[in-house]
């Protein structure tokens, strides 16, 4: 597609086969979530989503947004639902005045998902991790990810527990992980626990009493540094373990002559509203047209 629809906090640049998403710093009244900030930038294929939708907002404003496939992405597979709406990473929030080219971009991104993705899970990652070695402070000590193989867990003397002090520092090969578990610090008990591949699963262990596990508590492991850690540490033993084969099924993806109708109805009515070009307006209509 090319193009760019700019919001709030951030800005959609919509490539061929692909969304990225660039966090922009916002204003003193729409301070933007410290998440988004360390995520920076993140690019999408069309094949991690699997549907987008236009909502009303708060305050004046409209809400699209990017249904990741599940299993498509690790930070939000890390997040497991506890995102509050706000540092979503897949909503752009527009000034409601924008609404009509909020649609015209719904239905040209609609477009170019595959029908049959809806639904199934991704079968690997296809969405990239946060890069590079991380660490943050938790309330009973520091973890640390060296961004390729290997995670430390270093205890703190004034708050881990006997148990943790007993077992020493931690040291864990991504390769002996099957899994990271995430609890929001913004909850009660929040906490990261690694899962081992092999040996006993310790998870009916309390984390304050588990060598696997950090926890937070009140301003430790902040979201904007632990759920991007627990992202990185999940694509990581993702790739440490074999791949999954593919699942068959994706062929050529469909066109439907009613829907390409309805989006050059839309793109009429961006054009006659002044919000596209006539150059721009013959360059998309040509486009379209292309697709019957």
């Amino acid at each position: 597609m090319g193009d760019v629809l700019a919001g709030i906090h951030a800005t959609w640049e919509f490539e061929s086969d692909a969304v990225v998403i660039r966090f922009e710093r916002g204003n003193l009244t729409n301070r933007m979530p410290k998440l988004f900030q360390a995520l920076r930038e993140r690019r999408v294929p069309h094949e991690a989503l699997e549907a987008v939708t236009l909502a009303p907002g708060k305050r004046g404003t409209v809400v699209l947004r990017a249904v990741p496939r599940a299993g498509a992405d690790p930070l939000m597979e890390a997040a497991a639902g506890q995102l509050k709406d706000e540092c979503d990473p897949y909503r752009l929030v527009l000034p409601a005045d924008r609404e009509t080219l909020a649609e015209y971009y719904r239905d040209e991104l609609r477009s170019v998902l595959s029908p049959y993705d809806a639904g199934r899970p991704a079968d690997g990652f296809l969405v990239e991790a946060p890069e590079g070695p991380q660490s943050f402070k938790a309330y009973d000590g520091k973890a640390a990810f060296d961004g390729r193989s290997e995670v430390t867990f270093r205890w703190s003397w004034s708050g881990a527990s006997s148990e943790k002090w007993k077992a020493g520092d931690q040291t864990f090969r991504v390769g002996e992980l099957s899994g990271v578990e995430w609890r929001s610090p913004e909850v009660l008990d929040g906490y990261l626990r690694l899962v081992p591949r092999e040996g006993p699963d310790e998870r009916a262990v309390q984390p304050d009493h588990d060598p696997a596990s950090v926890v937070f508590g009140l301003g430790y492991g902040p979201v904007h540094e632990s759920l991007p850690f627990a992202a990185a540490v999940l694509a990581a033993i993702r790739r440490a373990s074999p791949r999954v084969p593919a699942l068959p099924g994706a062929g050529a993806r469909p066109r439907d002559p009613a829907g390409v109708a309805e989006r050059i109805r839309h793109l009429g009515e961006l054009h006659r509203a002044g919000l596209v070009t006539d150059e721009e307006f013959s360059v998309k209509k040509a486009e379209l047209l292309a697709e019957l």
